[in-house]
């Protein structure tokens, strides 16, 4: 079981870490997934170590400890599960701060991805402005250049030519 929950961990890890064109806070909040699901596992095992033999104990099963680690670092906290225990409970602190921490981070990423992608969305459309406008600038210098040189033109057959001077 260990080994096969060491596998587990390592393919998890390198699934979230391991890819090169992920942005630093898609690998912060892979970090934070992989870190909290450590806390988690071992927390829970911490947990029943801490617990058990001890009277009013609630957390003396691997599967209870799990649950109750689960809903701790979920903060939902229902409160039907408790260590009672001063070890129970640092575990318990290190739980909830980890669950905490790693949710805040997650909310942080897609908080970040999202605005990324409306600044990527506008970026492109000020481009594609700017691109339009210096178009539309171009174009009426042009129509301004050949309008002055009809202009020309027509004062210069009016006058009789351009090299002619007058007396």
């Amino acid at each position: 079981m260990p080994r096969m929950l060491s596998g587990l961990l390592a393919r998890l890890a390198t699934l979230l870490l391991g890819r090169h064109g992920r942005s630093l806070h898609l690998k912060a909040a892979g970090a934070a997934t992989v870190v909290l699901v450590i806390v988690v596992l071992v927390g829970s095992y911490l947990a029943v170590l801490a617990e058990r033999g001890t009277p009013g104990a609630q957390l003396v099963t691997y599967p209870r400890a799990l649950w109750w680690s689960v809903e701790t670092a979920t903060t939902v906290g229902y409160g039907d599960l408790y260590p009672v225990t001063f070890w129970g409970r640092i575990v318990a602190v290190v739980v909830m701060v980890a669950g905490i921490t790693s949710f805040g981070l997650v909310t942080a990423a897609l908080a970040t991805w999202f605005v990324g992608r409306e600044q990527e969305r506008r970026g492109h459309l000020v481009r594609h402005t700017e691109e339009a406008a210096q178009e539309a600038y171009a174009q009426a210098t042009r129509a301004l250049h050949e309008r002055f040189d009809r202009l020309e033109r027509r004062l210069d057959d009016d006058r009789g030519g351009p090299a002619r001077e007058r007396p």
